[in-house]
């Protein structure tokens, strides 16, 4: 951030300021961004559901949302001086990713949310960010600012909208007419009084096919998301025992889920990235369960290096390995391999894998009972 407590007042007339507004979004563009559009900063109404989502529970085990307070909502709060938002958007799809549906069918594959399959998007977000800024300051001179991608307590779904990058979905996530849903948001708060950009109307109608295809109905009412039945939440965010009910509606997503997304009538628009970022590492849009699962540790970290995976460290990637390889279809190779780690160092693992040991071999049992009646 240019200064920690932001400049309260601009010496740029209005002209200027439409001037350096279109240029801003001139610079964003060259810099890869799909869109860049500015909002104010009353979050009020955005609170005010914020509070509710969270005295309902549905934030899970994410308690930074209540240890922020009302910085979330409030961005002055969070960077004093703060009355606009430039909001940004960055389309991440690789254009040569394996087919997402095509791994979902092949309970022997890995399913890993687009989103991941390349560069960690905190740092190619936050860098990008970073140079618009500078690029900024640069045309008019030091001002107040600071950059954030998905790192601190910002509503960018709620910023978006008002910037006018799109609605938000019943499925809760930002949905654009030329883009889907496919993309990162990021942000720059800043003292700049930029002429406010105007928000656009929602376009989901009647639609309810986000909500129906959930593989465990976390989204219980449109615009109403139970993280502690998300997918997302619970191979990422969730630190503990993925509930046992849960399991078999896991499938084989072993990071993240894009259900949601696939069967948004607005995806057929999705943008494919431009950006060698986020082209596909290490084969993730198709690995095998049994691949990934065998991995060391030092592989782990070795094939995630960069990756947004690499978060949910070791441990909880061969927890949600387990859980795919016991919905998988019956095998003795996948029993072997998930045998091999039972008397792993870390509880959580060893209960997940002794729960998809006992799936496997009842399906397998359940398979040579098929075989002896036919």
């Amino acid at each position: 951030m240019d200064d920690p407590t932001l400049r309260r007042e601009s010496q740029l007339t209005a002209n200027q300021l439409d001037t350096l507004a279109a240029g801003i979004k001139r610079w964003g563009g060259e810099l890869g961004f799909a869109q860049l559009a500015v909002a104010d900063v009353d979050l009020s109404q955005a609170e005010a559901r914020l509070r509710q989502w969270l005295a309902q529970g549905f934030h899970g085990e994410m308690r930074y949302f209540e240890r922020h307070g009302s910085k979330r909502a409030r961005p002055a709060e969070l960077v004093p001086g703060t009355i606009r938002v430039i909001s940004a958007r960055l389309d991440y799809t690789p254009p040569e990713a394996q087919d997402s549906q095509s791994v979902l069918d092949d309970g022997r594959l890995a399913f890993v949310s687009r989103y991941a399959l390349g560069r960690d998007y905190h740092k190619v977000m936050r860098g990008r960010l970073q140079r618009l800024a500078e690029r900024i300051a640069a045309e008019i001179g030091p001002f107040g600012y600071r950059v954030f991608a998905d790192s601190a307590p910002v509503m960018e779904v709620e910023l978006a909208v008002k910037a006018g990058l799109g609605w938000r979905g019943k499925h809760t996530l930002l949905l654009n007419r030329e883009a889907g849903s496919s993309f990162f948001l990021g942000e720059i708060y800043t003292d700049l009084p930029l002429p406010v950009d105007r928000a656009q109307d929602e376009h989901c109608g009647t639609c309810r096919r986000c909500i129906d295809v959930c593989p465990t109905q976390a989204i219980v009412a449109p615009f109403q998301l139970d993280a502690r039945r998300c997918i997302s939440y619970l191979t990422i965010e969730h630190p503990g025992n993925i509930p046992e009910e849960l399991r078999p509606l896991i499938g084989n997503r072993v990071y993240g889920c894009d259900d949601c997304q696939l069967v948004c009538p607005w995806n057929r628009f999705a943008q494919m990235s431009t950006l060698e970022d986020f082209k596909v590492r290490n084969g993730l849009d198709r690995a095998s369960l049994l691949e990934l699962f065998s991995w060391s540790e030092a592989q782990f970290a070795a094939q995630t290096a960069g990756s947004a995976i690499r978060r949910i460290g070791y441990e909880r990637w061969l927890r949600n390995l387990a859980v795919g390889l016991g919905n998988a279809p019956g095998d003795r190779v996948v029993l072997r391999a998930l045998a091999s780690r039972l008397d792993h160092p870390s509880e959580l693992v060893r209960s997940h894998v002794a729960w998809a040991m006992a799936r496997q071999q009842e399906k397998l049992r359940e398979g040579e009972a098929r075989e002896h009646r036919e």
